[in-house]
């Protein structure tokens, strides 16, 4: 009996000296593991050299750089167009919105899309586009004649999108370059080579006299009103909605930007 409990005794403490060994070992494993980690995480960031920040700030600078000699000029333009479309423009559009319905001011939208087409046509055929031209083309017959002079737009809704051509994008798609960077009284952000092929355009539509378009606004100059009243209407942006004090370059990048990618479309 007295040798069982010894036996018994003998077991246990070997059980406990084995669990006790395990868990030792284990605790040194773990101060092992802990060992390796930095004690103070701050000591082992490396930061980025000031040398290279200041190659970073540089190439982002350049990224953004956007030919504008006549920047001072531009810029006193960019504050008066942002004053005459807060106070003048909007609240003409928002009169027009409040005093006409909404199928109205689409048929006037219409209208002038229509007229545009014809430019957008000329030039599509200038940049010899062939599948634009066909697209252009179709859509000044369904439109002209099925859409009551464009009061409606059957063209789109069978699938025939429209084609924005300008001569501004027909020069580019020559060759020739942007230019310096302008920003135009009240028309907004340009270019030396778009400021003059934007004439052209004016000058080509007004030859052409499609459905005799341009004796109209001559003897109604009204109608040059209702149209620039409609463009800004139907243009999104307003100045000040990028929310930045870099609002004059940002616009000015993007502009450049999407010209570039209209012109190799």
């Amino acid at each position: 009996m007295t040798n069982m409990l010894i036996l018994n005794t003998a077991t246990t403490l070997a059980r406990g000296l084995f669990l006790a060994s395990l868990l030792c070992s284990q605790l040194a494993s773990a101060d092992e593991a802990l060992s390796s980690y930095p004690q103070s995480p701050l000591e082992s960031l490396q930061f980025v050299p000031s040398d290279h920040q200041i190659i970073f700030e540089r190439s982002s600078l350049v990224a953004l750089a956007v030919k504008d000699p006549w920047e001072a000029v531009n810029r006193r333009i960019y504050h008066f167009n942002q004053r005459a479309d807060e106070y003048v423009l909007l609240p003409i559009v928002r009169g027009y919105r409040f005093a006409l319905p909404s199928f109205v001011r689409s048929g006037v939208h219409n209208v002038f899309n229509n007229l545009g087409d014809v430019t957008n046509l000329l030039n599509s055929i200038l940049q010899l586009k062939p599948k634009r031209t066909a697209t252009t083309t179709g859509r000044l017959l369904l439109n002209t004649t099925l859409g009551i002079a464009g009061i409606f737009d059957p063209a789109t809704a069978i699938g025939l999108a429209r084609q924005e051509e300008d001569f501004g994008q027909t020069l580019g798609f020559y060759g020739v370059g942007a230019g310096p960077y302008v920003m135009l009284p009240l028309l907004g952000p340009s270019n030396l080579r778009d400021a003059s092929g934007r004439l052209f355009d004016v000058g080509a539509s007004t030859q052409i006299n499609f459905i005799n378009s341009a004796d109209i606004k001559q003897d109604y100059l009204a109608l040059y009103g209702l149209q620039i009243t409609d463009e800004r209407a139907n243009t999104a942006y307003e100045y000040g909605s990028l929310n930045t004090p870099f609002e004059y370059e940002k616009l000015r990048y993007v502009f450049q930007k999407a010209r570039e990618l209209q012109i190799e479309d």
